[in-house]
């Protein structure tokens, strides 16, 4: 009997002994080996890091060129309806240290103190609301609501000339969208040659606007001075 079985313990030792060497030849394809996978997951996040880099650019570069854009188009038509424009010019604040005016015009009957937002995109914000939001693709930010900043610099602007009827006005240039009715004194740049042309002071005694304009121009600061104390302000809001 043991003889008989000899032969047959010896073969199924051989079988069992063959088991991992047959598993070792049967490779499982899947169509990637480690190596491979990990290949492929730094192309794609190198692609992908390629895309928010290229997106990220892009779009600095087109806030750039809007905002390049949109001050010559305000340019263009600010001198158009005027020969007395002054553009980026600082003031002594209302409420003390120094404030900047983007534009400020001479109409008839009073004086238009003008800030630019450069924007493309959507901007969301109440009037009543301290900032207010842009959405431009992947970027998102906030900035200070232009209506109650605008406020501060005409105030300045009326303590130059406290006679003189001053209003504040909001342009946006750029590719820009409103989530929101916005109030009369904001407007697109495409609007405002039009706005100008139809705005109306209301009675004014002012008889000698040049005397009005000397004031002003004679208090604006564009020295380089008042332009390092102004940015020294900034650093410290």
């Amino acid at each position: 009997m043991i003889r008989r079985l000899l032969p047959n313990t010896i073969v199924i030792a051989s079988v069992t002994a063959a088991w991992p060497s047959v598993a070792a030849d049967a490779e499982v394809v899947t169509g990637l080996t480690n190596t491979g996978v990990g290949i492929f997951i730094i192309s794609v996040a190198a692609a992908l890091l390629i895309t928010l880099l290229f997106r990220a650019s892009a779009t600095h570069v087109a806030r750039m060129v809007t905002e390049r854009i949109g001050k010559h188009r305000m340019r263009k038509i600010l001198n158009g309806r005027s020969a007395n424009v002054i553009e980026d010019f600082l003031l002594p604040g209302a409420y003390g240290g120094l404030t900047r005016i983007d534009f400020a015009i001479l109409t008839s009957g009073g004086i238009l103190c003008i800030q630019t937002k450069h924007y493309n995109g959507i901007v969301f914000g109440e009037a009543k609301e301290p900032q207010w939001t842009n959405v431009d693709g992947i970027h998102r930010r906030k900035f200070l609501n232009p209506l109650i900043q605008n406020q501060g610099r005409s105030k300045a602007l009326q303590k130059v000339v406290p006679k003189v009827p001053v209003a504040d006005l909001v342009v946006f240039t750029g590719a820009v969208q409103f989530t929101s009715v916005l109030e009369k004194n904001v407007i697109h740049v495409r609007d405002l040659d039009r706005y100008i042309s139809k705005f109306v002071f209301g009675p004014c005694k002012i008889k000698d606007w040049d005397a009005v304009w000397m004031t002003v121009r004679a208090a604006a600061l564009t020295d380089e001075e008042s332009r390092k104390d102004f940015n020294a302000q900034l650093s410290f809001s």
